[in-house]
C-alpha cells in the first residue's frame, strides 16, 4: 500500500509507485509533464498489445499496476486541525508564500497588515517585538511555528515562513493556555523531494537591502533524505522617519529522513540576529473624553530619542520532529523543541504632560522622555506528543487526535530605571548621544519559572450527506514559581517568592453542513483561559513593582460563540467567508491605563476607522482613521527570473498604526521597492 509522504507543504509531492516497488517522486510543476507522458505512452499502446491484454484479464496484472497518491493543498499547517479550511468552523486568513513575495512583505507586522480583525499595538519593555492584537485581544503569548508556541518577544522576519495562518477565535482545546482572539500560526519552510537554487535581492528608497537565498537538495545524505538551508541578510530605515534603522541576518538549515517512508525525521534549527535602533514615534496631545487628544502634529520626521538608543536581539530556536505511520488509518507525531531569546535595549518614549493647558502652541511645548534600557532572556523548552485515527463507528466516521505536551518557560528580566533625562521640544527634537550611566539604576530583577501540562481529545465525526461536528476536551495546569528584587535609587531592596496552579477544562462543540461541493455553513461554541501567572508582564506593574493581587485572581476565562460561512469560487481561486461571533471574557484582570502594552481592537488595515489609544478618566485619546493604497507588479522574464516593482503607501498618507497610551508610531512614507528572484 503508497505510504503518505511527510508533510512537505512547501512545494506540494505527489507519489507514483508501481506496486511492490520503490516510490518516484515529482514536484506539483512536474505533474503536467508526467501525466501527458502517461497518457502518450497508453494511447500508444497497439492495438494487438491492447486486445490481447484485455481477452487475458480485465486488470493489468500488479507488476504493472501504478497508484498515483497526493494531497490537495488545502489543509492549515495546524497539525490538530483534521479538515480542509473549507470544512473548519472557524475563520481562518492565510498569508501565502506567493503574496509574501509579491508584496515584500519581509517581516511578520507587515504580512498581518491585510488580516481583517488584526490591529498592531506599539509596546515597550517586554511588550517589544510584534505585538498584535486578533479580534481584541493580545496574541503576544499566542505565536506559533509549526504547532509549537513560539516563546519570546521580537521582530520576527518572513524568511524562513512558507506560509502564515490566522486562527481566529479561542483554540485551547488545541493550544491550552491563551489563544482567546485566537493564533498566529507560521508554517517553516521543509526540505522537500527536490533540487533548486533560488535568490532574492531587494532594494529600496527607504534605504532597504536585502538579500536572501533558498537552497534545497534531494537526496542529500541518501534515498528518503532532503536537505534544505535558507538564509537572509535585511538592513533598512524607515521612509520619512529620521534615525529609525533596522539590521538583521538570520539562517535556518534544515533536514529531514524517511521522505515517502511510514517513519520520517525532521531536523530543523533558526537563528536570527538583530542590531536596530528603535522608533517610538510622537506622543499624544492630552485630551478628555469631550476633547480627544490626538497625535501630535509635528513634522513626520520628527525623531525623539537619542543616537545611541539600540534594540538588540538573538534568538536561536532547535526542533526534532518525529513521525511513525503505523497503518494507513492510524499515526502518530511528536515534537521536541527548545528556543533561547537574547535581548538587550535601551529606548526613549517622550511624553506631553497632562498638565499642559489647552491650546498651547506646539513651538511653545517641551516634552519629557522616558528612557527605558533592561535586558532579558527567555527560555523555551516543549514537547507535543499526539496520536491520529481514523476509523468508523455506528455508521460514522471519525478521525481522532489525542495526545498531550508538557513545556518549561524561564523568562530573565532586569530593567533599568533613569532620572534627570533631558528634555526636549516638542517641535524641535534635539537628537544627540547620551550617556545614561551616571543617572540609572536597576530597578527589578525578576525570575519567573513556569511549568505547562496539557492533555486533549478531539473528534472530527462525519455523518448523514454533508454533515461534519467537531468535539474536543483538554486540562490543562499551569504553574508559576517567582521571585525577584526590586530596588529604589537609595539602595534599598524589597525580594518576592511567590507561587501560584491554575486547573482548568476548555471545550469545544461545532457542527458543518455543506450545501454543496465548495461551501459550507458552520456554527460553534468554544472556551479559551488565561491563568493568572502567565508571562512575568502579569506581576509586574507599570511603575516596575510586584503586581502581587494579579496572582491571587482566578484565570481569565471566555467564552465565544460563532457562526460563519465559507465558499471556494472561480475555480478555487477565490474563497470568500463571512463570520458573526460573540465573545464573552470573565474573570477580567482590566488593566492599569497606564500599563505599557495596551493595544487596541481594529479592522483590515487598508481601511481603519478612529481608534482609541486610550480611554481613562484622566485621559481619551483618539487615532484618525485613514486609507493606504499599495501597488506591486510582477514580471517574469524567463523560467525562474521574476522581477517586482512595489510601491507602498502611493499617495504618500499620514497615518498612525502602532498605538500605545503614551505614543504613536507615524507611517513610513511613500516607498519604493525593487526585488529579483532567480530560481534555478
Amino acid at each position: 500500500m503508497p505510504r503518505k509522504l511527510a508533510d512537505c507543504r512547501g512545494d506540494q509531492v505527489l507519489t507514483f509507485r508501481p506496486a511492490s516497488a520503490s516510490g518516484l517522486r515529482f514536484t506539483r510543476r512536474e505533474v503536467p509533464l508526467v501525466a501527458a507522458s502517461l497518457a502518450l505512452g497508453l494511447g500508444a499502446a497497439s492495438p494487438a498489445l491492447a486486445d490481447e491484454t484485455a481477452e487475458d484479464s480485465d486488470q493489468p496484472p500488479p507488476s504493472q499496476t501504478i497508484i498515483v497518491t497526493g494531497r490537495k493543498d488545502d489543509q492549515p499547517g495546524l497539525d490538530r486541525i483534521a479538515t480542509p479550511i473549507l470544512d473548519t468552523p472557524q475563520a481562518i486568513s492565510i498569508v501565502t508564500r506567493e503574496e509574501l513575495e509579491d508584496r515584500g512583505l519581509t517581516n511578520l507586522n507587515d504580512a498581518l497588515r491585510n488580516v481583517a480583525g488584526i490591529s498592531l499595538g506599539a509596546g515597550e519593555g517586554r511588550f517589544q517585538g510584534n505585538n498584535a492584537s486578533l479580534r481584541g485581544f493580545s496574541t503576544v503569548n499566542d505565536m506559533f511555528v509549526d504547532n509549537v508556541r513560539d516563546y519570546g518577544s521580537y521582530f520576527r522576519d518572513t524568511f524562513d515562513d512558507q506560509s502564515i495562518e490566522v486562527l481566529k477565535g479561542p483554540a485551547s482545546i488545541l493550544f491550552g493556555r491563551g489563544s482567546t482572539g485566537g493564533v498566529i500560526h507560521r508554517v517553516s519552510k521543509k526540505p522537500v523531494a527536490e533540487d533548486f537554487v533560488r535568490l532574492d535581492l531587494l532594494a529600496g528608497t527607504d534605504e532597504t537591502l536585502r538579500v536572501a537565498a533558498d537552497f534545497n537538495h534531494d537526496g542529500a545524505l541518501g534515498e528518503g533524505s532532503a536537505v534544505r538551508f535558507n538564509a537572509m541578510y535585511h538592513e533598512a530605515g524607515v521612509q520619512s522617519r529620521d534615525f529609525a534603522r533596522v539590521q538583521r541576518w538570520g539562517v535556518a538549515p534544515k533536514l529531514i529522513f524517511g521522505l515517502g517512508t511510514e517513519t520520517r525525521l525532521f531536523i530543523g534549527f533558526v537563528h536570527q540576529s538583530e542590531r536596530n535602533r528603535p522608533d517610538y514615534g510622537v506622543p499624544w496631545i492630552p485630551g478628555t473624553i469631550t476633547a480627544p487628544g490626538a497625535p501630535a502634529a509635528v513634522d513626520r520626521s520628527n525623531f525623539y530619542g537619542f543616537t545611541n538608543d539600540f534594540l538588540d536581539t538573538d534568538v536561536s530556536i532547535a526542533t526534532l520532529k518525529l513521525d511513525h505511520d503505523f497503518s494507513e488509518n492510524w499515526r502518530a507525531r511528536s515534537i521536541i523543541r527548545y528556543s533561547r531569546a537574547d535581548r538587550g535595549f535601551r529606548y526613549s518614549e517622550t511624553i506631553i504632560p497632562r498638565s499642559t493647558p489647552s491650546g498651547t502652541p506646539l513651538a511653545s511645548i517641551t516634552v519629557t522622555r522616558n528612557l527605558f534600557e533592561g535586558a532579558s532572556t527567555d527560555e523555551f523548552f516543549q514537547n507535543q506528543t499526539d496520536i491520529t485515527g481514523e476509523f468508523e463507528w455506528g455508521g460514522t466516521t471519525h478521525t481522532l487526535i489525542f495526545g498531550g505536551d508538557i513545556a518549561f518557560e524561564s523568562p530573565t528580566t532586569t530593567l533599568v530605571d533613569n532620572f534627570n533625562v533631558p528634555s526636549t521640544s516638542l517641535t524641535a527634537p534635539q537628537t544627540v548621544f547620551y550617556d545614561s550611566r551616571p543617572n540609572s539604576f536597576v530597578r527589578l530583577v525578576s525570575r519567573p519559572r513556569s511549568t505547562g501540562l496539557g492533555l486533549f481529545a478531539i473528534d472530527t465525526i462525519e455523518f448523514g450527506s454533508g454533515w461534519s461536528a467537531i468535539v474536543g476536551l483538554r486540562w490543562d495546569s499551569f504553574r508559576t514559581d517567582f521571585t525577584g528584587e526590586r530596588f529604589t535609587r537609595e539602595g534599598a531592596r524589597t525580594d518576592l517568592a511567590l507561587d501560584r496552579t491554575d486547573r482548568n477544562l476548555s471545550y469545544r462543540a461545532a457542527v458543518v453542513y455543506k450545501p454543496a461541493a465548495n461551501g459550507s455553513i458552520y456554527a460553534g461554541f468554544a472556551t479559551s483561559f488565561n491563568p493568572s501567572g502567565e508571562g512575568v508582564e502579569s506581576v509586574i506593574s507599570s511603575s516596575r513593582g510586584f503586581a502581587l493581587s494579579n496572582l491571587n485572581l482566578a484565570p481569565e476565562t471566555s467564552q465565544t460563540f460563532e457562526i460563519g460561512t465559507k465558499w471556494n469560487l472561480l475555480d478555487d481561486k477565490f474563497l470568500v467567508t463571512a463570520s458573526v461571533f460573540r465573545i464573552d471574557k470573565d474573570q477580567v484582570r482590566v488593566p492599569d491605563p497606564d500599563v505599557p502594552g495596551f493595544n487596541t481592537l481594529g479592522g483590515n488595515l487598508v481601511a481603519m476607522g478612529e481608534r482609541l489609544g486610550q480611554n481613562t478618566a484622566n485621559s481619551f485619546l483618539l487615532a484618525p482613521g485613514f486609507a493606504v493604497v499599495d501597488l506591486n507588479l510582477r514580471y517574469q522574464f524567463t523560467e525562474g527570473l521574476f522581477v517586482r516593482v512595489l510601491v507602498n503607501n502611493l499617495f504618500d498618507a499620514l497615518f498612525y498604526e502602532q498605538l500605545h497610551p503614551f505614543h504613536v508610531i507615524p507611517s513610513a512614507g511613500r516607498t519604493a521597492l525593487a526585488s529579483v528572484q532567480w530560481t534555478f
